[in-house]
């Protein structure tokens, strides 16, 4: 039995020669992916939450922390994505430097991740959509809009919305381009208006105190709202259908993040600056501000843009969720027969469609504030074991090509590591309580069929893995 069995280099490198996945995406195409999932539920959704309930004003230094840990995972994962360009991103580099166990709890936690998550943006999605139809005089029932622990059946459109985003990936990741593409430019040309509306009725006073709840609600905030830079993660799955992965990829990573920043910070100086920050509890909180400075009509259009945000993270997890469970299946991890590529679409539809629909039960009937920093836990964890698989593979592997290197790498990866461990444990009892839960789960399933049915144990000589 050997659970930290590693796949090798040329095995990597064959599997980056899988000519089943279109190689359509530039590294445009990649930074605007890139920015349709980072900028949405931070922006559009977890900025009010953030502020009133945890950080305040200070919400800004808790963007401004998630973006220097990113930095630093975003420098190990530029060298990962141009030296492993294999679908499946973090789980691929686990399982090559950390071994197959390590793969395989990597694998689950993106599950935990990218399903979550999108069932979160979905929620805010619809908060988004009913208030645009509120505006307009149009009230839906709210059996159909809340979610069963709100007073609800279901909140049917975040549903149609997920459903909708998995007909576009099930048709293919080139037309998803097309669409994302389109809806990016939408979602920023948004983002400006509302600065430039609102930016003029920013009141300095209301940025004292700037940090009501201290330095330790800046940590916790940043934990929160963590999630909304999953993204990162969910570009690393593109690699395997990008054109030249090695240049394309870090490019469309470091860009990507940089721009997403100097959003976040502005969009939550202004918000911050024109309604006191106890107000901004409220799951659609551009709109609101517009809203309370009188501007109903810059209020809807702003809602509107955000509805095409927030589609693009939707899209962009629904994709890199999928891309994942593609990695896995293809490995024996997760039933082989899941491993089939649509023979006109040459997208992972099987896999695409069970992930559609799971993630649209989710958002159906589980409430948002549940969902949203449970996200988190994933994505902190599949970075801490980015920062120390890129140790490993470098050790392993030093003279290997590398469209990109990591500078400073044995200070760079460690930083990225303390970082992530520090926002890990700002994580409320109850979230750290679900992630364990959820790993436990994972492990049993390892064990009975994972293990079993891994195509890499099966070729180890001399080793029986049904035994």
């Amino acid at each position: 039995m050997n659970l930290f069995r590693r796949k090798s280099y040329e095995d990597l490198m064959t599997e980056a020669q899988d000519k089943s996945l279109l190689k359509v995406l530039g590294a445009t195409d990649i930074t605007l992916l890139g920015l349709g999932i980072i900028i949405g539920t931070g922006i559009f959704v977890l900025t009010g939450i953030g502020a009133a309930e945890y950080a305040g004003p200070g919400l800004m230094l808790s963007f401004v922390l998630a973006a220097v840990t990113c930095a630093f995972i975003c420098l190990a994962y530029a060298e990962l994505a141009s030296f492993l360009p294999v679908a499946g991103s973090t789980y691929t580099y686990a399982y090559a430097s950390l071994g197959e166990f390590f793969g395989w709890w990597v694998g689950w936690s993106l599950i935990l991740e990218y399903s979550v998550g999108a069932s979160a943006v979905a929620g805010g999605w619809s908060a988004y959509f009913c208030g645009i139809l509120h505006a307009a005089g149009i009230d839906l029932p709210k059996v159909l809009t809340a979610v069963p622990a709100e007073g609800g059946w279901i909140n049917l459109p975040a549903v149609l919305i997920v459903l909708f985003a998995t007909f576009l990936l099930v048709v293919g990741v080139q037309a998803s381009a097309k669409v994302n593409r389109l809806l990016v430019f939408i979602k920023i040309g948004t983002i400006f208006i509302f600065l430039f509306l609102a930016g003029p009725h920013i009141q300095p006073s209301h940025w004292t105190p700037f940090l009501p709840y201290g330095i330790k609600g800046v940590a916790a905030g940043t934990a929160v709202l963590f999630f909304a830079y999953l993204g990162v993660d969910a570009l690393a799955t593109t690699a395997e259908e990008a054109k030249n992965p090695k240049r394309d990829m870090p490019i469309g990573i470091i860009a990507a993040l940089a721009l997403c920043t100097i959003l976040y910070i502005a969009v939550c100086a202004v918000m911050t600056g024109v309604v006191p920050y106890k107000q901004l509890d409220t799951a659609a909180p551009a709109s609101f501000v517009l809203e309370y400075i009188g501007m109903r009509f810059g209020s809807a259009l702003v809602g509107t843009g955000a509805l095409c945000g927030l589609s693009t993270v939707i899209l962009g997890m629904l994709f890199a969720q999928s891309r994942a469970l593609y990695s896995m299946s293809r490995d024996g991890l997760i039933p082989m027969r899941l491993y089939h590529v649509h023979p006109r679409f040459r997208s992972p539809y099987i896999i695409q469609l069970i992930v559609g629909v799971l993630v649209a039960c989710i958002t159906g009937f589980t409430p948002i504030h549940i969902v949203a920093e449970t996200c988190s836990a994933g994505t902190i964890f599949a970075f801490l074991c980015a920062c120390v698989g890129i140790l490993l593979l470098r050790k392993q592997y030093p003279d290997k090509p590398r469209g990109f290197r990591c500078p400073a790498v044995k200070i760079i990866a460690p930083l990225g590591f303390i970082f992530c461990a520090f926002i890990f444990s700002q994580l409320s009892v109850h979230t750290m309580v679900l992630f364990v839960v959820w790993s436990l789960i994972g492990f049993i399933l390892y064990a009975v069929y994972g293990y079993r049915h891994s195509v890499l144990q099966k070729q180890l000589p001399g080793d029986d893995p049904s035994k």
